[in-house]
């Protein structure tokens, strides 16, 4: 098998790598998710006006040991095995007003998927731990609350 990062390893000028810091809930009844994502140089991105059920999985995935996963997470994973595909990485980019993503695969051939709901993007790369990339320009120093 080859090497599954040869999708598309040129450097990303215009995104930066990022990790989730902090997966949470808008308001009091958990119906409008929340995750803040940090750069290696502290910038950070918030992401919000998604469900509050996608945030639910982004934050049980690696933690729930043994519990099925989501139908969704589940039939992707089923096709890619299908089809001898890996996701390797997502990116995730604004257009115009809404958020976006496109998700890279590789096996048998390489595969981008584009213009998907940025949570749903964010959600899978929780779940197969992948890299997260981030446009640069969303990116935003941190700021302490005290």
């Amino acid at each position: 098998m080859r090497n599954i990062m040869n999708i598309d390893q040129a450097p990303e000028p215009d995104y930066d790598s990022v990790k989730i810091d902090y997966v949470g809930f808008v308001d009091p009844y958990a119906v409008e998710g929340m995750v803040v994502l940090k750069a290696d140089d502290g910038k950070e991105f918030h992401m919000r006006a998604f469900s509050g059920e996608v945030a639910k999985h982004i934050s049980s995935f690696g933690e729930t040991e043994g519990e099925p996963s989501p139908s969704i997470y589940k039939m992707i994973e089923d096709i890619c095995e299908e089809n001898e595909l890996i996701l390797v990485k997502v990116k995730i980019y604004d257009s115009g007003e809404v958020l976006r993503a496109n998700l890279y695969f590789t096996g048998k051939k390489d595969l981008v998927l584009r213009n998907y709901r940025a949570s749903d993007a964010m959600a899978l790369a929780a779940y197969y731990n992948i890299p997260i990339l981030v446009r640069k320009n969303l990116l935003k120093e941190s700021v302490e609350v005290n």
